[in-house]
């Protein structure tokens, strides 16, 4: 673990009022995406409250052994060197067929030009890549866990 999660997660302690509801031990921390360039724009992207969601497959939590997220999560959104980024905290998890992804749902997650073509584009490459080895290949009925979240610390920092 970079020593930044955890100078982050302890300063974000010494900002709360009521310690006692909070682990001391940092919750997980985790970088978006595949690969170093996607990885660093999006922490940039959740930073400035531009991306308020991610979407991986459900397959892709059934094949790691992950948690699927659950609401009140936090996390600790670091850049592709595992540098603490940002605090996030799980505000919805709804689990759906690729294919019934929306405009909304594409806009929220804020990448790309933020519409629903892009998004798709992308994701299906990502799909490819997350599923690989799996037994698993993506199609359109494939479910996944589109999780929102907000930023939660540092905050105002858009």
């Amino acid at each position: 673990m970079h020593r930044s999660v955890k100078l982050m997660w302890d300063t974000y302690l010494a900002h709360q009022s009521q310690l006692s509801q909070f682990p001391t031990d940092a919750p997980p921390a985790w970088y978006f995406c595949d690969n170093e360039t996607d990885a660093n724009e999006c922490a940039q992207l959740v930073l400035n409250g531009t991306k308020r969601a991610t979407s991986p497959s459900l397959w892709f939590f059934e094949t790691s052994g992950e948690a699927l997220p659950r609401i009140g999560d936090l996390n600790i959104v670091t850049d592709w060197s595992g540098k603490a980024i940002c605090i996030i905290r799980t505000t919805n998890v709804q689990i759906l067929p690729l294919n019934e992804v929306t405009e909304v749902h594409a806009r929220i997650e804020g990448e790309g030009d933020g519409s629903l073509d892009w998004w798709h584009k992308a994701h299906w490459d990502y799909y490819h890549h997350e599923l690989q080895g799996t037994g698993y290949e993506p199609r359109p009925e494939m479910p996944i866990v589109f999780q929102e979240f907000e930023r939660i610390f540092p905050a105002g920092a858009a």
